[in-house]
């Protein structure tokens, strides 16, 4: 990891730096607390059997009113499979100095279930100290994916309440719901609901995504489709193939046919993702005939696409169609197929005026060189760019999310919130 001198940013005295720095170690033990009663409270979604987010966002909002930060709103999307048939959305406005747009920090209250028990030494929802490589962390599930970044957030705010300090464009701290199942309650919902909440001049950070150092900021994500293929055939004993349409031949065929032929056609290759080209992925296979002497006559497959931003999703779609009937007429079958999702995202400039500030604040917080990256997953920055905004996917993370005994560096919740505190004072 390439270090550099370590330096203030141009519109923050070292004074006031270090004064932030110094509040945000001294509320270690006030972020510990809150990971801990936030842990405790199992946010999620009724599609992985859960109740939803409802018990963890009310006690956010009674916390962070007995904190002093007053300033907040709900928009509650409904849901009838969830606890209070509500999906709720939390924000937290911090008035700043100046006009113009505001800076969003976006984290999100739902996690994903423990899995196989066995394989945690603890109980999931009971945040246990630990120490990681000599750091002192917090074990349990949702400790790092997504409290992290929403402690962070809010130690930030803290911070500078703390100091006298107000921040230059005023802040939304917004804690969303459903992220972990598309955000169809969360970010995707607000923004078609509440539309006026946002604005193209406003900017985003997620702290949501990074590495170990916190020296990657995510600018660009791939388009993904994920896609279900039905093959329609005649069925048939398996010694009379003759008297039947195989389905199952017929899939295999289009499988094999959309993985090649799509990676050909969208070939290009670009240094900011990793890996650095599309990808065309058969992944689910839904089961058919349950014997072995029966030709199948449906036949069911999923496939994963990760496209690169250049590539539209319906020029990508239409060379499917065109593969697709040439499956139909080989074989003679029937395709058809649905989206479960299929999502675009803008890219952010890495010469942007976040991406720039955020990488400076990075650098004298950590004295590690940041640098821009692209991702195949989807984040909820999508949601915010695709609306016309710059929006930055960053943290210091530990790649332990969604595994057995999750946990988070206590020095990545104190350090991002320095970085974010910094933020909020940058004039951009």
């Amino acid at each position: 990891m390439e270090k550099v001198t370590n330096k203030m940013s141009d519109d923050i005295s070292v004074e006031i730096s270090g004064k932030i720095k110094n509040r945000i170690e001294s509320l270690e033990s006030l972020a510990i607390d809150l990971e801990t009663k936030l842990c405790a409270i199992p946010a999620i979604s009724p599609d992985s059997g859960g109740e939803g987010e409802i018990d963890k966002c009310v006690f956010l909002e009674s916390w962070l009113v007995k904190q002093g930060i007053t300033g907040l709103q709900r928009f509650d999307a409904p849901d009838d499979r969830a606890k209070g048939k509500v999906r709720p959305n939390l924000i937290a406005t911090v008035k700043g100095t100046e006009s113009g747009g505001c800076l969003w920090i976006m984290s999100h209250m739902d996690v994903v279930p423990p899995g196989e028990i066995s394989l945690w030494k603890n109980d999931p929802w009971k945040a246990v100290a630990g120490e990681k490589n000599g750091k002192k962390c917090l074990i349990g599930r949702g400790v790092e994916d997504n409290q992290q970044g929403l402690v962070s957030s809010v130690l930030a705010v803290l911070a500078l309440a703390g100091e006298g300090l107000k921040p230059k464009r005023t802040v939304k701290l917004l804690f969303v719901s459903d992220e972990e199942n598309g955000s169809a309650y969360g970010i995707g919902w607000l923004m078609k609901a509440h539309p006026e909440l946002f604005n193209a001049d406003d900017i985003a950070l997620v702290p949501d995504a990074g590495d170990e150092y916190g020296s990657s900021i995510e600018v660009a994500e791939k388009n993904i489709a994920w896609a279900r293929f039905v093959t329609h055939g005649r069925q048939a004993h398996g010694s009379r193939p003759d008297q039947g349409v195989n389905a199952h031949l017929a899939g295999a065929d289009l499988a094999v046919r959309l993985h090649y032929g799509l990676t050909k056609k969208f070939g290009d290759h670009d240094p900011l993702f990793d890996p650095d080209f599309s990808t065309f992925e058969p992944t689910k296979k839904e089961a058919n005939v349950p014997n072995v002497n029966t030709i199948p006559g449906e036949d069911v497959i999923y496939f994963d696409m990760r496209i690169l931003p250049r590539y539209p999703i319906a020029e990508v779609l239409r060379e499917t169609d065109r593969i697709i009937g040439e499956i139909q007429t080989l074989h003679g079958v029937k395709i058809d197929y649905t989206l479960s999702q299929a999502m675009e995202s803008k890219p952010t400039r890495p010469d942007s005026p976040l991406i720039k500030k955020l990488t400076k604040n990075i650098e004298a917080v950590y004295n590690v060189k940041a640098k821009s990256i692209g991702i195949g997953g989807g984040t909820v920055a999508a949601f915010m760019r695709n609306s016309g905004m710059d929006a930055a996917v960053w943290c210091t993370e530990t790649k332990s999310a969604h595994q057995p005994n999750e946990y988070a560096l206590i020095a990545n919740i104190l350090g991002d919130a320095k970085i974010m505190a910094l933020m909020m004072l940058e004039d951009f």
